[in-house]
């Protein structure tokens, strides 16, 4: 018996819709509870990993490339924003995505959770606890009145930004080294929309936001601050990772960030390359938890939108890097913490 038997885990970032989305498979219901071979995250893969539940991401992807094709193979420094998507074309792929995330529902192989008590319930229930969470908030207008729509239907979390603009912010390009520092802060229509989160209770999520928007949340938003998938700029110079003084600000706040594990923002060579071993990932751990507190830190896999360390494979994998935080000394209380503890705790305080 291992220091992580029976460990659940919940997972700040997935991009599961998205890979069923773009399957263009008729019966996604059955792809995910069968578990048909491809991507990262299903059922039975699922239930083998302790995979408990986490953000399932609606992401708009480009209009004419793949998510993954947005994203450079090799590093570097010069790398442009990719292109914005017409609100109409994101609008028409976030409803599809968000119909399939209620499909999966009623087939009964996942609960949709719109507060912490209803996370804690499924996960009791042994039922995949799965948060509502868009990524890249093209679909909304920026009048937001798409996002009492969206919310209604059970959004409670959102990151304003994918790595390129839209109407209410700008995020940071796919570029090595690079600090986040790498553009304009929010319109005006952004500040609105993270008082309008506030007020309805919808967690921020500040991964691929650049540093003067996160500048503007930090001094706008009166909930902690969270990045539920990114990593340490000082070991990975990547500008999607966390400089010290970001860190900082979400430590004060009461914050938290989930470990990312795209091997890109992983290793010190930027580079995305499945061979990474476990032993980065455990030094970007020690390192948040050094920069936020044992409450800060969580996980956050990216899992089907990211190359990840082949280690791990799928979320099957999930168990691997638990005995590796064990075998690095920390104990089951902090184990536990990392795996899905902190992250009941900071959907209390921000979905409620």
């Amino acid at each position: 018996m291992t220091e992580t038997d029976l460990v659940p885990v919940f997972d700040g970032h997935n991009d599961t819709l998205l890979r069923l989305y773009q399957s263009k498979d008729t019966d996604v219901e059955k792809l995910f509870i069968e578990g048909k071979s491809g991507g990262h995250i299903d059922l039975p893969r699922a239930k083998a990993g302790g995979f408990a539940g986490g953000m399932f991401a609606i992401f708009p992807p480009p209009v004419e490339k793949s998510r993954r094709s947005a994203v450079p193979l090799a590093p570097s420094a010069a790398e442009p924003l990719p292109p914005e998507v017409p609100r109409n074309d994101a609008l028409s792929s976030t409803i599809a995505m968000a119909s399939i995330l209620f499909r999966l529902e009623r087939a009964g192989a996942l609960t949709v959770c719109r507060s912490a008590g209803d996370v804690r319930g499924a996960m009791a229930q042994g039922s995949i606890a799965a948060v509502f969470h868009i990524e890249g908030v093209e679909a909304i207008d920026p009048e937001l009145t798409m996002l009492d729509v969206l919310h209604a239907a059970g959004l409670r979390s959102l990151g304003i930004v994918w790595s390129r603009p839209n109407a209410f912010g700008h995020g940071v390009p796919f570029r090595f080294p690079s600090s986040p520092d790498t553009g304009p802060g929010l319109t005006d229509a952004g500040k609105a929309l993270v008082k309008a989160c506030n007020q309805l209770k919808i967690m921020i999520d500040l991964s691929h936001l650049n540093e003067k928007g996160f500048r503007d949340v930090a001094a706008l938003s009166d909930a902690p601050l969270v990045a539920t998938h990114s990593n340490v700029h000082a070991i990975c110079g990547h500008s999607r990772n966390l400089t010290d003084w970001q860190l900082g600000a979400i430590r004060e706040s009461g914050g938290m960030v989930g470990l990312n594990f795209a091997t890109g923002f992983l290793r010190e060579d930027g580079r995305m390359n499945a061979d990474t071993s476990l032993d980065i990932m455990v030094r970007h751990v020690d390192s948040l938890l050094q920069a936020l507190g044992e409450d800060g830190v969580g996980l956050g896999s990216d899992f089907d939108g990211a190359m990840i360390p082949a280690v791990i494979g799928d979320v099957a994998g999930l168990p691997k890097l638990l005995d590796a935080l064990a075998a690095r000394g920390f104990g089951r209380a902090l184990i536990e913490k990392i795996a899905y503890r902190n992250w009941l705790g900071m959907l209390e305080k921000t979905i409620g």
